[in-house]
């Protein structure tokens, strides 16, 4: 869901690097960016000099275009030194894509949770030429608009194969409450959930950087759905969860560097934002559904905007996972409707 940044929001560079390019956001931190061929059209990437070498976080898709970007980096910002580790925050593919390659072409060691390498492997290994019977059925019992499930049925779906190198096995795993050494700094590893299970982020012990992934932005609202692979997670739950703990921990000088948009300041404003922001949402979809809706039904109180093609499905798994977290809270029944949709509605 969009939102508008907060005014105790504050951005110390108020535009990107150029492709190929990269910005110091501090000693010995890079900040880059990789193009995406969607609406959020880009992710940002970071390189931490460890003196005759570079740790990177997330890496952008698999593709040709990305590889080049990648090349025109290591000659250019990244003075030709070799990349010896590669971060990955989560499981996501503008994340992992390229985090094969960078192991298997250039030896890189990968790191990241046990959560996001067992997804990010099983679903590179997961090739489908249509979907599967059981993602069929999810989209019936979201509510999906019939014409666009009928397309959906005969259609290639989005493979992470597409966009993702092959992973080779072997990784190291990082997990909540452990503390790692990179780029000349020891971090806090906090690990987040909702948009992405077991979702790492980084708090530097030694200044003021906190390397965010996709689990705090600041002018956008990660997506956070439910899918056919667990149809009964509640993602808005750990969101909650997450933020909330998050906060406790949250410093106005955090510079915080995430995985979209520009880096910013105001971490605890930004964090009661983005929990109100989804306690506001689910007031609005409680009100909404004092009639049985499906999921599909719900865009007007979550988005407050027109769902076009392009993002009617994070639309629709982000309204499952609304309505599902208000029927798990005990605050909304649901039943299966004829036509194979779950309908929720407010307990009086």
């Amino acid at each position: 869901m969009k939102d508008q940044p907060p005014q105790g929001l504050r951005y110390p560079w108020e535009n990107p690097p150029e492709e190929g390019t990269a910005t110091q956001v501090a000693p010995g931190v890079l900040w880059m960016r990789l193009p995406l061929p969607m609406k959020l059209d880009h992710v940002n990437i970071y390189a931490l000099d460890e003196g005759d070498s570079w740790t990177v976080v997330d890496t952008g898709f698999a593709s040709r275009r990305t590889k080049a970007i990648w090349r025109t980096l290591m000659d250019g910002p990244l003075q030709g030194k070799p990349i010896t580790r590669v971060i990955v925050t989560h499981h996501h593919p503008d994340h992992v894509g390229l985090a094969g390659w960078l192991q298997s072409e250039f030896g890189a060691e990968l790191l990241t949770t046990r959560t996001a390498w067992l997804f990010s492997r099983m679903l590179t290994l997961d090739e489908q030429a249509v979907p599967s019977d059981e993602s069929i059925a999810f989209y019936q019992s979201a509510g999906m608009d019939p014409e666009v499930l009928a397309r959906r049925r005969v259609e290639r779906p989005f493979n992470f194969a597409d966009v993702v190198a092959p992973m080779p096995l072997g990784f190291t795993r990082l997990k909540q409450g452990d503390v790692i050494e990179f780029g000349g700094r020891q971090w806090d590893i906090h690990t987040g959930n909702g948009h992405a299970p077991e979702h790492a982020t980084f708090w530097s012990r030694d200044d003021n950087l906190v390397i965010a992934g996709d689990q705090i932005l600041p002018s956008i609202s990660p997506n956070i759905g439910v899918y056919a692979t667990e149809p009964m997670a509640d993602p808005i739950g750990d969101w909650l969860e997450s933020c909330e703990r998050f906060a406790a921990i949250a410093r106005p000088d955090h510079l915080v560097l995430g995985g979209h948009k520009l880096p910013f300041t105001g971490l605890p404003m930004r964090l009661s934002q983005l929990i109100d922001n989804h306690h506001g949402a689910l007031s609005r979809l409680l009100a909404f559904i004092d009639t049985p809706k499906a999921a599909g039904e719900c865009f007007a109180p979550l988005f407050k905007r027109r769902i076009g093609d392009g993002e009617y499905g994070l639309a629709l798994v982000e309204a499952v996972a609304h309505v599902s977290h208000l029927y798990q809270s005990g605050l909304a029944t649901r039943t299966l409707r004829g036509d194979g949709a779950w309908v929720y509605q407010r307990k009086e």
